[in-house]
């Protein structure tokens, strides 16, 4: 860390509550944003799917009929990866639509006023 950054960081003030500021995350969706829940909904469900994936995998030794060895033991992970994302990108699953569901209906709850929001 730079002294700067770290000077700013450790004396209180204006300027560290700046900085603190900007180094929060932020959604990669805005709220109301539908492209942006879309994308982060298919990237939700690659991960899961490769995941999924990797578990049926786990047990399964290399096929030497297919090629097989140390090749395709260090690279399977990142073969399942992109079935993962093949498959989210088709949407014959089905997780996408609900999880982008999910993502608007929470980012819509989250940005009413608290008065609304309570039944």
């Amino acid at each position: 860390m730079s002294p700067d950054l770290a000077g700013a960081l450790a004396a209180p003030g204006p300027q560290s509550a700046t900085i603190a500021a900007t180094a929060i995350p932020r959604p990669a969706a805005a709220a109301g944003d539908v492209a942006g829940a879309r994308k982060t909904a298919q990237d939700f469900t690659a991960f899961f799917l490769s995941q999924s994936l990797e578990s049926m995998h786990a047990g399964m030794a290399p096929n030497s009929l297919f090629g097989g060895g140390n090749g395709e033991t260090i690279f399977r992970s990142l073969m399942l990866q992109e079935y993962g994302k093949v498959m989210a990108r088709s949407e014959g699953v089905g997780i996408v639509d609900a999880v982008q569901r999910e993502i608007l209906r929470l980012q819509e709850t989250s940005h009413k006023p608290i008065a609304e929001a309570t039944p």
